[in-house]
């Protein structure tokens, strides 16, 4: 782990024989760390003081050693202070080795007992005093802990000097007792010189632990309600300096730069909504009014839109770009070879942005299909293209002759200069960073963005990772559309499924067969290559199949898919390259192999590939392993419901999966969970707007540290080096 700012400040005096107190101090110069034990806590990247302070325990035992006898319930924690009068070890009929310690405790005797673990049997002798800490279980008349954890006492040490022990996060060789003995030597080292981040008033508002008091009851807690305190203190001040630093990134965007003002009036929003080929539903109405009223103010507009699949995302991004290429640009640019549109103005420019070529082409056929005929113009801007052909394109672009650009990431990476760009639309935001966001922001005016995501995020997170974006929720579907019905097909059930859909395909309808590999692997999950010749040669050979995946040509790659679209394949056998975007509304049955390799948003998403047209869409999980349980596939087979399956995604997986915070940009948080903390991240975003509004630029002397500690953590990421 980094140092981290929480606990950044300046190092003693070099050089002095004595050791002054410093959180840069490396720990092998602390009492009782040493050489060796430092190499090993360097593989949790624990090598100075500030880093052994911050590396926060995970959870925390009760080792109390209070419990007795009479206490215990068979399966529930319990921690017994005892001496040990006995220890035997012998081989069992089956091979494996059986470790047996007696210890004598309050009201009896207890036995704690280890498997295949014979090192353990050094580690004790009569007449040792020891805790132990496990879960109970009855053996005839006797209590046995299978497995527990031990804590060693020694002479004269009291057993509730600390009641809950610390556990530690670890890496491959080293102990919880290696990580205990430098945290608790870091504490002894540098916890009193330990900065605070906090003016007095706000500490005692927020009724926070100051920061010395917090970082020993969270190292070495003096009870549980302490605990409590300890991590609330960090927590928040975690999520707090987060907030702050989006608001003033955000801040600083509206101060440096003036966004283009586009105005959607009644005639404009007429002919825009006139190019669709249905009604908006009352959920898209809402949002289109929220960011029209964005986008005819100067601030840059920065709105995520999340909202499940199929509930119309893309129509209205395409709204919000004709809005801008609708826009004249006033007034009139002076110079330039652009074209002068009707009325003897230039229009705004508005780009859209993919995170595969296969999505960026799917919009550019929308696009194509809904302004046929209108004069604006709509070019490509993907990475299989040939240099001649981006450079005219990128010219095209840079005169403002082309109206809304669509593209991958080449539009990130700087490729394009735009002459009026005014609107940008990210699709699928996690994909992105606020870095790579900023990248498209060229030019005197900073362009209005639209981020959107077809994995929905429970609002409090929403805003922990993109509190510097309002956010719209599309949260119903458009008229006529099913939720698709779902089905585990296990070992056993594959054959009739297999019948299934091919009675389906024999009615006329169009199919997906998901595969997780492209090639085969060490894990046992079909290939790409022999899932197709399998079906090819066995229960699809009556059909048209064709194979799509992320390795094939974007041009090969592309003729499959319009075979696909136009009926002359059958079936597309295909990775999670068709995971978000494509738009077949007749192929509504699908198959996933091996299902549960596949996360729980990505089989969400997949399966919103058949949920396009008015027919009810049909899908199979295909997993291994019997009856056995599958908590991703159950929750996906028993609900439709996008929001639903990201809270359970949440409680399976974390929250930095779904969000994604290595591809958002943001370092990783320390102790805040955003799922169990969304109260705190609530509290946490109040508090920093209030601030923001009272001292826009934290000039006032009480915040000074905690705007070093903001710009240390954050400064570099979101680019607030200009603040202050």
């Amino acid at each position: 782990m980094g140092p981290d700012a929480t606990l950044a400040c300046m190092d003693g005096a070099g050089g002095s024989p004595v050791l002054e107190p410093s959180l840069s101090t490396r720990l092998e110069r602390l009492p009782g760390v040493g050489t060796a034990r430092a190499e090993r806590l360097a593989r949790l990247e624990l090598v100075t003081v500030r880093d052994a302070l911050m590396h926060f325990p995970r959870e925390y035992r009760d080792f109390s050693g209070a419990h007795t006898l009479a206490d215990f319930r068979a399966g529930e924690h319990a921690s017994v202070e005892g001496t040990v009068v006995d220890v035997g070890s012998r081989t069992l009929f089956s091979g494996r080795s059986m470790l047996s310690v007696v210890i004598d405790c309050a009201g009896g005797r207890v036995r704690a007992v280890w498997f295949n673990m014979p090192f353990m049997t050094r580690r004790f002798a009569a007449g040792m005093q020891v805790v132990i800490a496990g879960q109970p279980k009855r053996n005839g008349a006797t209590w046995e802990f299978p497995h527990p954890e031990v804590r060693w006492l020694v002479a004269g040490e009291d057993a509730h000097a600390s009641d809950w022990l610390a556990v530690y996060p670890l890496a491959e060789g080293v102990q919880q007792s290696h990580v205990r003995l430098a945290v608790q030597a870091a504490l002894d080292h540098a916890a009193g010189i330990c900065p605070e981040a906090f003016p007095e008033e706000m500490l005692a508002a927020k009724s926070l632990l100051p920061i010395e008091h917090a970082l020993r009851e969270i190292h070495r807690p003096s009870s549980r309600e302490m605990i409590d305190a300890a991590r609330r203190r960090f927590v928040y001040q975690e999520l707090f300096m987060l907030q702050l630093a989006l608001r003033l990134h955000r801040r600083q965007q509206g101060e440096r730069k003036l966004a283009p003002v586009l105005a959607v009036d009644a005639r404009l929003d007429s002919r825009i909504r006139a190019r669709f080929p249905f009604e908006f539903t009352p959920a898209q109405r809402r949002v289109c009014a929220e960011i029209t009223a964005d986008l005819a103010r100067s601030e840059p507009m920065n709105r995520l839109l999340q909202g499940d699949v199929g509930s119309g995302k893309t129509a209205i991004a395409v709204y919000a770009m004709l809005a801008a290429a609708a826009t004249a640009v006033l007034p009139p640019q002076p110079v330039g070879p652009g074209p002068v549109a009707a009325g003897g103005a230039e229009r705004y420019q508005a780009a859209i942005m993919a995170p595969t070529e296969l999505l960026a082409r799917q919009h550019m056929a929308t696009l194509e299909r809904m302004l046929a005929g209108s004069g604006l113009e709509v070019q490509l801007l993907v990475g299989g293209q040939t240099a001649r052909q981006r450079e005219q394109i990128l010219a095209r672009i840079a005169a403002g002759q082309t109206g809304i650009v669509v593209g991958t990431q080449a539009l990130v990476c700087g490729a394009a200069t735009f002459r009026n760009l005014a609107l940008v639309v990210i699709d699928e935001q996690h994909r992105f960073g606020v870095l790579q966001r900023a990248l498209l922001q060229q030019g005197q005016a900073e362009p209005h963005t639209l981020v959107m995501t077809a994995t929905p995020i429970p609002r409090t997170i929403a805003h922990a990772v993109y509190g510097d974006l309002d956010v719209s929720v599309l949260d119903e579907q458009p008229p006529g559309r099913q939720p698709v019905a779902t089905y585990r097909v296990g070992p056993d059930e594959r054959d009739r499924w297999w019948e299934f859909f091919r009675k389906k395909l024999g009615e006329g309808r169009r199919g997906y067969v998901v595969v997780p590999a492209v090639e085969e692997s060490k894990r046992d999950v079909a290939s790409i290559s022999s899932a197709y010749e399998e079906l090819a040669n066995g229960p699809l050979e009556a059909f048209r199949l064709g194979l799509v995946h992320g390795r094939l040509k974007p041009k090969a790659k592309a003729a499959v898919m319009e075979d696909f679209r136009a009926g002359r394949l059958d079936v597309l056998v295909a990775t999670s390259v068709i995971e978000v975007g494509i738009d077949v509304p007749q192929a509504t049955i699908m198959t996933i192999l091996d299902a549960e390799s596949f996360g729980l948003a990505q089989l969400h998403q997949l399966r919103g590939r058949v949920a396009r047209g008015a027919t009810q869409g049909i899908c199979g999980a295909v997993t291994g392993g019997g009856s056995e349980p599958h908590p991703r596939i159950d929750a996906f087979v028993a609900t439709c419901d996008g929001f639903q399956l990201a809270e359970r995604d949440l409680l399976l997986r974390g929250p930095g999966d779904l969000v994604g915070t290595r591809q958002s940009g943001m370092p990783p948080l320390y102790l805040a969970d955003l799922l169990r903390d969304g109260t705190v991240v609530a509290e946490a975003r109040r508090d920093a707007l209030a601030l923001i509004e009272r001292d826009p630029q934290l000039v006032d002397p009480a915040l000074a540290r905690l705007k070093e500690l903001v710009l240390m953590r954050w400064g570099k990421t979101l680019g607030l080096g200009t603040i202050g």
